[in-house]
């Protein structure tokens, strides 16, 4: 059978392991402490069932061809290596862990786990860890003696061995096996959250299963316990990434084949062709993960230990009393000469670093297996990941304030934050995190807010939506200087239009008119003004008062006075339509929305002789002397109301 990820505590620090192993059943007499690695092992998995969305697997192995169990006696010893085999490999003590608890969650119920136990600890030698004594507690994923889950025959393996790693490593430390009711992520994050409330520091899970979108967002958060080491195996498959493994709040642990060797250690290591690694697709890159992975996000594995069933059992040890706000998984980042480096193996054919051992970091091994303790040790490591509050997607409206305060937690307490992709009016508060404004462009956009502390980032991103402005209509002018009292501006208008009192004419009201052609040759005159009518209105008018003035008393309409709106003639008036100030009015609901000019143009010709009703000079202009000869002279002064 195959372990991983188990927590526990040497030398009065923390420590965690993960294992292949073999069963506590008896086995037959041995003439040596233990047996030297066995050849062309077979193996099978203590789980059949597959990982799928939802559904976790253990990743115990169990092997099929080894020798048969005998009557256990004294000098009898398992097939594979033992307690004091992996530690000394390991370089680890026997004398530490008491005072420390480490938790062990896995699925369903194992009935033999206690008798087991017992079975394997007195087997070699290591001291009774029973219920009656305090050592051992089993508990349901509630924290409760009973009921506990249904028993399940592949877990059951899964357990079992569990307990005997944490024997062989940290025969001091008290053991807590939270049981979870089934295989179901949602049962077994409930058991994680239980193990730590119920005081442990160290926390195993030798279970797995796919990557999924959703773990980012709210599996994570029952890992994210700083202060807790928290260990997770990347898997038995070869290449590929599993989850909890890929969380950024847990040590991934990958895995070797353990060999003796004629060196001063006593043993050699490669990868293990089984052990899982490979890049998230979900969870960000931790800040401690400085190594060079080849991977965007997060990288597993972090760290090492035998894993191969073809050479007995393996063990994780991760030693150092995690601190308060601390997550172990950065430990080994900092001390990485305090690891073996394991430079030969692969576990697929992805290419270097991510399937292939080589010096420093890599897919399968990580930064190494440990030497001792004190690569796992806390004081320099990197402060808590930095991890941003998701807001949940917003939405807003043109023209209506906007603000959505993201929260960060991890790092030093103290952030700077950043943002890209907020929508236009919008800006990001560098000190507080705090996004406000008011929108002034609507559309679709796609926000990253990202906090910075203690040289390490966390980001979140959500869609904000701005809807346009509601429709408004406030009834009023549209056009500026409508009553031509402050001359031109902002008319377009030729030389001589823009009139004042005592130019021969008066206006309808005011002290300003408009006077368009009367010149008695081949003259034209415009005025226009450009202006926006309100999609939001259902009427807009145009209203002006007109007066034509003309001493030519025929049937022959010869000078033209012409409204348009745009390119649209609203209306033609001629000499013959001669008459005082009358109001003319004009429908402009079919030009709503659209920003449109009003000209006004006045055209004559040279066919008669006429005397003008005023006369006088405009600026750039000039107009005939009283007495001298023209046509006619259309003249205006009008105001425009839009509702």
């Amino acid at each position: 059978m195959r372990i991983r990820a188990l927590a526990l505590s040497l030398l009065g620090t923390v420590a965690a392991l993960s294992a292949v192993g073999f069963t506590a059943s008896p086995a037959m007499a041995q003439a040596t402490p233990a047996a030297p690695t066995p050849a062309a092992p077979t193996v099978s998995r203590s789980c059949t069932g597959t990982a799928r969305p939802g559904l976790m697997s253990c990743f115990a192995l169990r092997r099929t061809n080894a020798p048969a169990a005998g009557t256990m006696s004294a000098m009898a010893t398992p097939s594979g290596y033992g307690p004091t085999d992996l530690r000394s490999a390991y370089k680890l003590g026997a004398d530490g862990g008491t005072g420390a608890t480490v938790a062990i969650v896995d699925a369903y119920d194992n009935p033999k786990a206690e008798s087991d136990l017992a079975t394997y600890r007195a087997q070699f030698g290591l001291p009774a860890c029973t219920t009656a004594n305090g050592c051992f507690r089993k508990v349901n994923q509630n924290g409760a003696a009973s009921p506990l889950p249904t028993a399940d025959q592949g877990w059951a393996g899964e357990i079992s061995l569990d307990l005997d790693m944490v024997s062989a490593i940290c025969p001091n430390c008290g053991i807590l096996l939270v049981e979870a009711n089934s295989a179901y992520d949602s049962d077994l994050f409930v058991a994680e959250d239980r193990a730590v409330t119920m005081g442990a520091k160290f926390v195993s899970n030798s279970w797995g299963g796919d990557e999924f979108s959703g773990q980012t967002s709210g599996a994570d958060a029952h890992f994210n316990h700083p202060g807790v080491a928290i260990t997770a195996s990347t898997g038995d498959n070869g290449t590929g990434a599993a989850y909890p493994a890929t969380s950024r709040y847990v040590t991934a642990v990958g895995g070797t084949s353990l060999s003796r060797a004629a060196n001063a250690r006593g043993f050699t290591e490669s990868a293990w062709s089984g052990a899982g690694s490979g890049c998230s697709a979900y969870d960000a890159k931790p800040s401690w993960q400085t190594v060079a992975t080849g991977c965007a996000k997060r990288a597993e594995s972090d760290v090492s230990a035998v894993a191969d069933p073809g050479t007995g059992v393996a063990v994780y040890a991760l030693a150092g009393n995690p601190g308060a706000n601390d997550y172990p998984a950065a430990y080994p980042y900092a001390h990485q000469g305090n690891l073996f480096d394991v430079t030969s193996g692969n576990n697929g054919s992805c290419g270097p670093a991510l399937c292939t051992a080589g010096t420093g970091w890599d897919g399968p091994t990580g930064l190494g297996t440990p030497n001792g303790t004190a690569a796992f040790l806390a004081g320099t490591a990197a402060p808590a990941p930095v991890a941003v509050t998701a807001p949940g997607n917003q939405a807003g409206t043109v023209g209506a304030p906007a603000s959505v305060s993201p929260r960060a937690s991890g790092g030093t307490g103290t952030y700077t934050w950043t943002a890209t992709g907020l929508p236009t009016g919008l800006a990001l508060n560098a000190t507080t995190g705090v996004v406000s404004g008011t929108p002034t462009v609507a559309g679709n956009f796609s926000v990253t807010v990202t906090a910075t502390s203690g040289g390490q980032s966390g980001r979140v991103s959500f869609a904000w939506t701005v809807a346009p402005a509601p429709t408004v209509c406030t009834a009023g002018q549209l056009f500026g200087n409508a009553g031509l009292e402050s001359g031109t501006t902002p008319w377009s208008a030729t030389a001589g239009v823009v009139s004042a009192t005592g130019d021969g004419e008066t206006p309808h009201s005011g002290t300003h008119y408009g006077w368009l052609a009367g010149y008695g040759t081949t003259h034209t005159d415009t005025l226009s003004q450009t202006v926006t009518l309100p999609a939001g209105c259902r009427t807009a008018t145009l209203s002006f008062w007109l007066k034509i003035s003309s001493q030519d008393t025929g049937t022959v309409a010869h000078d033209t006075f012409t409204v348009k709106v745009g390119s649209t003639v609203l209306a033609t008036y001629t000499n013959l339509n001669r008459a005082g100030y009358v109001q003319k009015s004009f429908n402009l609901n079919g030009f709503l929305g659209q920003r449109v000019t009003i000209t006004f143009t006045g055209t004559e010709d040279a066919r008669c002789s006429r005397s003008p009703t005023s006369s006088g000079t405009s600026a750039g202009s000039a107009r005939p002397a009283p007495g001298s000869s023209r046509c006619g002279r259309p003249s205006r002064r009008w105001t425009s109301y839009w509702r």
